[in-house]
């Protein structure tokens, strides 16, 4: 199978890493794609947002299988464009893509689905802000409506920086703050059968001990070892089924990969928000803990033939992935910075060990910094313990002036 990734951070580069190592695949491309996706697939470029230009490209090479990965894409239409010209595409339509592109059709959704989530409100005056902020009172949980990459959402117990997030927003959705430690929950769907993935759990905030402000996300971790060991089933029955089946039912099946953020509350499992893709940098850990080869699962879901799939094999192994970012994020990143050492952990430290681009490019022979989450060191070992110690070490041997990433990615969930 000719298989094409759209996109160029780190989870296309997970993408393209698992689809690599899966013998059914016989050519892999990537467009854009970075300076380490460049190792394992063909690049091309093309803006990704186009989905003219994008299913223009899977027919020239004669691709059986486009996966879009990021939401913007997805949101813009691009996998509609892709199935129009005949192609099998792993990811939602335009229409059912809002789950993630509008907060607000996301709660409308998952009200009529009765899928357990914050009490909010939708505000798009000055009066409904004040009104919303005063009725649910600190700590304030302000959303976006629209996408943010993974930085709309301000969580404060500070009215002042509540109200001025929301007032720069326009249309926003402020809800009631939820309690418990958060999780992570991807599932496969083709808009009728659901396939949940293993949970894992992602750190948001930039620095240690959960302090500084929001970013896309600094490291993750799976599995949850302090999780019930029947949430999967939980959610599944209450959030997943209940939300593709309400879409399904409006018209608007969801194919592609639905990801459920969640919160663990002292009432029970609760949604935080949902989103359209393979979060980043959850992918990281979760695909490497699968051994059920990936591509003919994206192509099952994309023909709509999910319920011939068997269940998904996982490894025993634990993984852990720490996130190298780059001087001054997640407010103004520094760019161009030359990277160092990556030579050093795939000779020392693979395969137990190794590096996923996110922010790269090439530039003559060296390779430099170009985004604010520059790389994802990943690691697995046969406990949470041995896989953060496998991806700190590596992390060690990367040089990259001004870089910054947090030391306490799964250090609570290892007992350490």
């Amino acid at each position: 199978m000719k298989v094409l990734v759209i996109g160029g951070g780190a989870r296309e580069h997970a993408l393209c890493r698992s689809l690599s190592l899966d013998p059914d695949v016989t050519a892999l491309h990537c467009a854009p794609g970075n300076a380490g996706i460049g190792e394992v697939a063909e690049l091309h470029p093309v803006d990704a947002l186009d989905g003219a230009a994008v299913a223009r490209l899977a027919t020239e090479l004669a691709a059986e299988l486009v996966v879009v990965g990021p939401e913007a894409p997805l949101v813009a239409g691009v996998a509609d464009a892709v199935r129009a010209a005949g192609i099998p595409c792993f990811g939602p339509s335009r229409e059912a893509a809002e789950l993630e592109g509008s907060k607000a059709f996301a709660k409308d959704v998952m009200a009529a689905a009765g899928v357990p989530t914050a009490r909010s409100y939708v505000c798009t005056t000055p009066e409904e802000i004040d009104e919303a902020l005063d009725a649910f009172g600190a700590p304030f949980v302000v959303k976006d409506d629209g996408l943010a990459a993974g930085k709309g959402v301000v969580v404060t117990d500070d009215l002042a920086t509540a109200r001025a997030h929301a007032l720069a927003c326009g249309r926003v959705v402020i809800e009631e703050f939820l309690d418990g430690p958060e999780v992570s929950l991807f599932a496969i769907t083709d808009g009728e059968t659901v396939l949940p993935l293993t949970p894992a759990q992602d750190f948001k905030r930039a620095l240690d001990g959960d302090a500084g402000p929001n970013t896309g996300g600094m490291g993750a971790y799976s599995p949850l070892p302090w999780a019930d060991p029947k949430l999967v089933d939980e959610v599944m029955a209450t959030v997943l089924q209940p939300t593709v089946d309400e879409l399904r039912r409006r018209g608007t099946p969801f194919s592609g990969l639905l990801y459920a953020g969640l919160a663990i509350t002292s009432r029970g499992v609760r949604v935080i928000e949902f989103n359209a893709r393979f979060g980043d940098p959850e992918t990281q850990v979760v695909l490497a803990r699968l051994r059920t080869p990936l591509a003919s699962v994206l192509l099952n879901a994309a023909r709509g033939t999910l319920g011939d799939e068997p269940p998904l094999k996982w490894r025993d192994d634990a993984a852990v992935t720490v996130v190298v970012a780059s001087h001054n994020y997640p407010d103004t990143p520094r760019t161009g910075d030359a990277i160092e050492g990556l030579d050093e952990v795939a000779a020392q430290d693979g395969p137990d060990a190794y590096v996923l681009h996110a922010g790269t490019k090439q530039d003559g022979d060296a390779i430099v910094s170009a985004g604010g989450r520059v790389l994802s060191v990943t690691a697995t070992g046969k406990d949470l313990s041995q896989a953060r110690e496998r991806a700190y070490r590596a992390v060690a041997r990367i040089r990259l002036d001004g870089s910054q990433h947090r030391t306490d990615i799964a250090r609570k969930a290892a007992g350490e």
